[in-house]
């Protein structure tokens, strides 16, 4: 795939400006608003809804009065136009950062392993569209769930380019580098960069084709693309092989964007048997010294139901952010 000037010259500089969150204080800022968090951690639409409300835009002011200073909104592209604005509008006086948003999500089908005309042509036209509803909140993240892995499919009359039967893994590899290449090419030029999620086979999603942290730093190396890059959930990684901190040391060039969730439960962290304050800490030691910071996906419950257990949800990230 030709490289544009792009990709030659703003790999590293460019990812790391779009990595970095937006730290500036309330336009309207309220006087008892408490020191922000240390890390960019991202809460979603309901998780504060019993303080906040259901509008969308005092969900995320009631989370930046709370120390906040990132917004993650996975379900974004499915709210209307005016919607989107208003939430780009409310994060910009805020002065937070956009999180992801889900731009193209399969589960349950070869999409990319084992790839046909239609279901390529929708995962571009999911592209095109990212562009524009990222343009709306100044997302530069959006994520990507390429598909699982092939199965079987003889006797499908569309697989027939591959003459029926399961793909060898080694040429299911090579459809998903590229469409995603394909991906990269449409998004580049926006400066909007998709984050693969690899996810675990063993609690939430079986037979996804990435399951793991080296498979998806595999992928990202060979798409060779500021646009491609890996979203570490912290949770699904913990699940499907462990060994945290070494695969996130391994990763790290490669990574984006995390997310968190305790296990088992995939609640807050502190419920679980992950720990955070070491995980975190390390992101920030890190971070700091190469001055790169990460926007941190709240994408969990909350274990406790109402206002309690929304303010155990801020505690518990007050608790692991003391570094």
């Amino acid at each position: 795939m030709k490289r544009r000037d792009f990709v030659r010259t703003g790999l590293v500089a460019g990812a790391a400006l779009a990595a970095k969150p937006i730290l500036t204080p309330s336009l309207n800022a309220n006087p008892n608003q408490v020191t922000p968090f240390n890390l960019g951690y991202a809460p979603h639409p309901g998780m504060f809804k019993h303080h906040a409300g259901q509008n969308i835009v005092d969900q995320i002011k009631f989370a930046a009065d709370q120390g906040f200073t990132a917004w993650e909104d996975n379900g974004l592209p499915r709210r209307s136009t005016a919607e989107q604005d208003a939430i780009g509008k409310t994060l910009a006086e805020l002065g937070m950062t956009m999180g992801v948003f889900v731009a193209y999500a399969n589960f349950d089908t070869p999409t990319f392993a084992r790839p046909d005309p239609d279901s390529t042509a929708e995962i571009l036209s999911k592209m095109k569209e990212a562009i524009e509803v990222a343009k709306r909140v100044n997302a530069k993240w959006c994520t990507v769930v390429p598909g699982s892995v092939d199965q079987q499919h003889s006797g499908q009359e569309k697989w027939n380019k591959y003459g029926g039967g399961r793909l060898s893994e080694g040429y299911q590899t090579a459809n998903v580098i590229d469409i995603l290449r394909r991906c990269s090419e449409i998004l580049e030029p926006a400066e909007l960069t998709m984050v693969l999620e690899p996810l675990n086979w063993h609690s939430n999603h079986g037979g996804t084709f990435l399951e793991l942290s080296d498979q998806a730093y595999a992928v990202c190396r060979a798409v060779n693309s500021p646009s491609c890059k890996i979203l570490f959930d912290i949770y699904h990684q913990q699940i499907a092989e462990g060994n945290l901190i070494p695969n996130i040391n391994m990763c790290w060039d490669e990574i984006a964007y995390f997310q968190a969730g305790d296990n088992p439960g995939r609640k807050e962290p502190g419920t679980g048997e992950i720990n955070y304050l070491n995980v975190f800490s390390y992101i920030h030691e890190r971070s700091k010294k190469e001055g790169k910071d990460f926007v941190i996906g709240m994408e969990h419950g909350n274990s406790i139901k109402g206002k309690e257990g929304e303010q155990a949800v801020i505690d518990a990230y007050r608790k692991v952010d003391t570094f």
